[in-house]
């Protein structure tokens, strides 16, 4: 192969490589510059039923009867979807574990933060998470720490907001929160397991969320 042919190979490969790298970051770049407008944003109050947090390797489910919470969005157009708003407050009642236990669930860690990441403008829904969290299970006998993937580490989980409806929905998967330092407890969980919480809070005010 001549030199000339060696060069022009060079600045081909060397070219198609800026390229990809461009397109990479500019993908990123799109990725993370998602923005929302939210009407009327402000202080909110959220109030569920029934939620639960189960153990996905055990089995083992906690039922609380009802669930609170207060928080503030942000107000207008161009937020960045890292950050729509915060949850100040996450309370439950009721808490019954395996063998119907009674449990205290503590959260802890405040704020947490509600991110968007993709908008549905045919149905209403907006798509993000709520991370940052935190919180203590204390029952007869056994308590656990609920975090992220790793021990001490916070966690997140998958959430939607229907603007038809006012509501948060909190989806099994798609989160990453685990149970730490697990203390007693039967074996009815395990330090490292895998958990998901679900459950549906009604906002109120109601809000409008779009994007962009």
């Amino acid at each position: 192969m001549g030199i000339r042919q060696r060069l022009t190979k060079s600045i081909l490969l060397t070219g198609a490589t800026t390229a990809l790298v461009v397109g990479v970051a500019a993908g990123t770049a799109l990725a993370l510059d998602v923005t929302f407008s939210i009407t009327p944003g402000g202080a909110i109050k959220a109030a569920a039923g029934v939620t639960k947090l189960k153990d996905t390797n055990t089995g083992s489910v906690l039922q609380c009867k009802t669930s609170s919470s207060t928080g503030t969005l942000k107000s207008g157009h161009g937020i960045s979807g890292s950050n729509l708003g915060s949850i100040t407050a996450l309370s439950f009642t009721s808490c019954t574990g395996p063998l119907n236990l009674t449990f205290t669930v503590t959260n802890s860690g405040f704020p947490w933060t509600l991110s968007g990441t993709s908008f549905n403008a045919t149905t209403g829904v907006t798509t993000g998470f709520i991370s940052g969290i935190k919180s203590t299970l204390s029952g007869p006998s056994c308590t656990a720490q609920v975090g992220g993937a790793t021990a001490g580490s916070t966690g997140k989980v998958k959430v939607t907001y229907t603007n038809s409806t006012g509501k948060l929905a909190v989806q099994a998967k798609g989160g990453n929160l685990h149970v730490f330092n697990v203390n007693g407890c039967a074996g009815l969980i395990n330090s490292g397991d895998a958990t998901q919480f679900t459950g549906s809070y009604t906002v109120t005010p109601k809000q409008t969320i779009t994007s962009p």
